[in-house]
């Protein structure tokens, strides 16, 4: 990849004041190993010391090898993530979809993770709002229903086999819903319905598609415009169920435990969210080249010219969490039987997104009420 000297030169000067504290950070850190008390986690989140904030010796991140996940698929092959999380180890583990990732962090496998509201939700409501908070956006959009030439109206569903990337996923409970919206039936034990609904990994759908097994799926990019290429066409692009188009479809969550412990850690994972998007921002088409070069490192294959451009347009990068379509997903994902109702006041903390954003000039995230406020 093309050097990116402007954000390499802010994260050296980072760095280099880092160094200049360090005598103060480790015996704060010292300290705190020895008592082994946790920091508080509105104090700290919210103090005007940043460089007063615990840091961690590792942080395990998952993601998945997605266009939807462009910016930890970029900025942690480029080295923007460790180099920003400077003594910070940094490792990272690959997902297939959400609930994968939030059974890792629930087992202790991992600290934080890229998913999509619906696991994030999940997750929440397991633990009585306990185990995670949302701390940013990643992307909005980048989700669609493509199927068969034959199917070209919801009515044309009944008896069909369609396919989501997991059971509870975003794009699995997306899919209930709307098939709901329609007046059909989908069944999450495999009970007669009016249409199959098969969860399973995305490259096992585009091989079915492919092999007559499966009519259409709702799918995440780049996936979805693998489908296409293979002959499906849209029949429902996500967006256009949304207000203005916009919903998060990918956002960062941190083990509630890690996140009190060691904000500074997470403040700087942060970080180096933002100067990745940044620099995509500024060079989409190198940026479109480097998630496909990074995409066929984590799986094997790139994306076919056709398909990169077209999963590239179907989405937004974000660090804005979108948090006002996080209850509409709740509310679906209730309705459709993958979760239990729950009060989601607390589920997000934009504490350190905030002063991330504030730092760069830009306006501050809003937590729809959702914050720990409350609303």
């Amino acid at each position: 990849m093309t050097a990116r000297p402007a954000h390499r030169a802010r994260r050296l000067a980072a760095t280099l004041t880092a160094l200049l504290t360090a005598g103060v950070l480790t015996s704060l850190a010292a300290c705190s190993a020895d008592s082994g008390a946790a920091a508080e986690p509105s104090a700290t989140a919210s103090d005007d010391a940043p460089a007063t904030l615990a840091e961690a010796d590792e942080l395990r991140l998952g993601y998945f090898a997605n266009v939807t996940h462009a910016i930890p698929v970029i900025g942690v092959e480029d080295g923007t993530y460790q180099e920003t999380l400077g003594d910070t180890k940094l490792t990272t583990e690959i997902f297939n979809a959400g609930p994968a990732a939030v059974e890792a962090l629930f087992g202790g496998a991992i600290d934080a993770a890229y998913v999509g509201p619906n696991p994030a939700i999940n997750a929440f409501s397991k633990s009585d709002g306990k185990a995670i908070r949302i701390v940013s956006g990643a992307t909005s959009g980048g989700a669609q229903l493509v199927v068969v030439d034959a199917i070209t109206s919801p009515a044309d569903l009944k008896g069909k086999t369609l396919a989501t990337p997991q059971l509870g996923n975003t794009q699995d409970v997306a899919l209930r819903a709307w098939l709901a919206d329609e007046d059909l039936t989908s069944s999450l034990t495999g009970a007669a319905s009016d249409v199959n609904v098969v969860p399973q990994e995305n490259s096992q759908t585009l091989d079915a598609f492919k092999a007559g097994q499966v009519d259409g799926a709702w799918l995440p990019e780049p996936w979805a415009s693998r489908l296409v290429d293979a002959g499906a066409h849209v029949l429902v692009d996500e967006k256009d169920l949304w207000p203005d188009g916009d919903f998060v479809t990918t956002q960062l969550i941190v083990s509630t435990d890690f996140l009190d412990k060691y904000p500074g850690t997470v403040k700087k994972l942060i970080e180096a969210e933002y100067a990745t998007n940044e620099w995509i921002t500024a060079n989409p088409d190198e940026a479109k080249t480097a998630v496909n070069t990074n995409i066929e490192k984590l799986t094997g294959k790139p994306l076919a010219d056709g398909v990169l451009d077209r999963a590239w347009d179907n989405l937004r990068l974000t660090l804005d969490p979108i948090a006002s379509s996080l209850q509409t997903s709740a509310d679906h994902a209730v309705a459709v039987g993958t979760s239990k109702k729950t009060d989601l006041t607390g589920i997000y903390d934009l504490a350190l997104l905030n002063q991330v954003l504030e730092a760069n000039g830009q306006e501050p995230a809003d937590d729809a009420g959702l914050g720990a406020g409350g609303k």
